[in-house]
């Protein structure tokens, strides 16, 4: 007997009238997209195409630790060339200046890692330290403090400005420096359990983590300090959510909730200061990035503290507050340009970022997998993770347009309920709003990186303690979720696996 379509939280009116303001589309390609993200209806078999979960740029490389760091399918010859480049580059390893090795010098004076792959290990997820011992060089803290002064709350309100840092350790915690200087501190989490009751089983034991900062380096924090953990987000895919159509995000967005369904996405929305102009952001925890080459310079910035041309000051996230930081060594090299990383590092570190392809998806015949599909839409999951997008054909890279693509995301904020929230507003997101992330590889993450801890600071240590996690928003679908039989849970983890 077919499953039906019960409840999904969206309507397929809502979906598939998607795309009347997609300007890259013919009439007749508007309808045939329609057609074609319409939500499902039947779970008795796979939707077509459903297996390549990137369309053309999907890797069919058997699934394996390195399952995430295999380029779009799709590239040309070039294309690939630039992508091992890149790679080369996103590995890495900077040093401090000056150095013999000016070409990798630049590094810090303040930073969290080295390299780009430390923090996205294996281009994958990173995860929380397992104890006081262990690293947190995949995981940091942001850092901001309220607005000060009605300048602030003007700047704020205005989108010129996204947060406050914190006067002396700026907008994130490093825990490493360059010789000379001390680090900023050391993250400190610790844990309290929390039962959570589910129908048929025993409870499911919850962490909820408390944070705080050991061995400050340079004084006391400001006492209104926002702190909010971060952990290094999977790199596949990136291209293909920056090919999608802004109007396939805006139509989706109901910060009103004007149709009642107890689903309100906003979109994120960045300044950008080359065109004084407010753009749409999809990128980050809390989708504050607008494109894959703005967060990757950003993360240069923040992450190992080299400059480029989008963010260039050498010396990272030091503050006026960290005047010894200011006045040590930078790697800028006149010859080669005004920053550390000038632009063809920036340029193919993001080919790179944008060409990590996404894996093929697993098992979709799998009874176990379609019966979990149907529980995904039955419990209003894919409300907020919109199954599949066709990307523009206006994309800014061939390798991108046109493309049938699964992502699971709507791109958008959503609040996601005092449990999950962090209390720290940026950008556009309030302090319990969370950019929906997308699903797709998700069930790969113990094969790529050793461990299956979820959400922005890794505190669920399995997808079922992640879905039950979920509130604010999607508090009816986390309810319906504890309330399912225990075969039907697993049927709903076996469909995440497979994505």
């Amino acid at each position: 007997m077919a499953f039906a379509l019960l409840a999904t939280g969206m309507s397929a009116s809502h979906l598939a009238a998607g795309g009347q303001g997609r300007t890259d589309l013919s009439a007749k390609d508007r309808a045939r997209v329609s057609d074609v993200i319409a939500p499902t209806i039947e779970f008795d078999t796979p939707e077509r195409f459903e297996t390549m979960s990137a369309g053309a740029a999907t890797s069919t490389a058997t699934p394996d630790g390195n399952a995430f760091s295999h380029p779009s399918a799709n590239l040309d010859f070039e294309g690939e060339e630039r992508f091992k480049l890149g790679n080369g580059l996103f590995k890495k390893v900077w040093v401090a200046s000056p150095s013999s090795t000016r070409a990798s010098d630049g590094l810090g004076p303040l930073f969290n890692a080295r390299s780009c792959q430390r923090c996205h290990l294996k281009d994958g997820r990173g995860h929380p330290p397992s104890g006081p011992e262990d690293s947190a060089v995949s995981m940091f803290l942001r850092l901001s403090i309220p607005p000060q002064s009605d300048e602030d709350k003007a700047l704020i309100d205005s989108g010129r400005l996204a947060r406050i840092p914190e006067p002396t350790y700026g907008g994130q915690l490093q825990d490493f420096a360059v010789p000379g200087l001390p680090a900023e501190g050391r993250m400190r989490i610790e844990y309290e359990e929390l039962a959570v009751e589910l129908k048929g089983e025993a409870p499911a034991i919850l962490r909820k983590p408390a944070y705080s900062i050991d061995d400050l380096g340079y004084g006391p924090m400001h006492p209104e300090t926002l702190m909010s953990p971060r952990i290094a987000s999977p790199m596949i895919g990136l291209g293909l959510l920056e090919a999608i159509h802004p109007d396939d995000i805006l139509r989706q967005a109901d910060p009103e909730d004007s149709n009642a369904d107890g689903i309100s996405g906003r979109a994120s929305y960045y300044y950008d200061p080359a065109t004084d102009a407010m753009v749409l952001a999809r990128f980050g925890w809390k989708a504050s990035m607008p494109t894959v080459e703005i967060q990757s310079a950003h993360a240069f910035s923040g992450d190992i503290g080299l400059s480029t041309p989008l963010v260039p000051e050498p010396w990272g996230d030091c503050t006026e507050g960290q005047p010894e930081c200011r006045r040590m060594p930078h790697g800028v090299q006149e010859k080669l340009g005004d920053s550390e990383a000038p632009p063809p590092v920036l340029d193919l570190v993001s080919h790179y970022a944008r060409n990590l392809a996404v894996p093929a998806r697993r098992n979709v015949d799998d009874p176990a997998v379609l019966r979990g599909k149907a529980h995904f839409y039955q419990a209003g999951c894919a409300a907020c993770h919109t199954p599949k997008y066709v990307t523009s054909r206006d994309a800014g890279h061939a390798e991108h347009r046109f493309q049938l693509i699964w992502p699971y995301t709507d791109l958008l904020l959503h609040d996601m309920g005092e449990g999950l929230a962090d209390g720290r507003p940026v950008g556009s997101a309030s302090g319990r709003e969370w950019r929906t992330p997308p699903l797709w590889g998700i069930g790969l993450t113990e094969t790529v990186n050793g461990h299956t801890f979820f959400l922005h600071d890794g505190r669920a240590r399995s997808l079922l303690e992640a879905i039950l996690w979920h509130g604010g928003e999607a508090q009816a679908a986390r309810d319906t979720v504890t309330q399912m039989s225990p075969a039907a849970r697993r049927d709903l983890i076996r469909f995440l696996e497979s994505l």
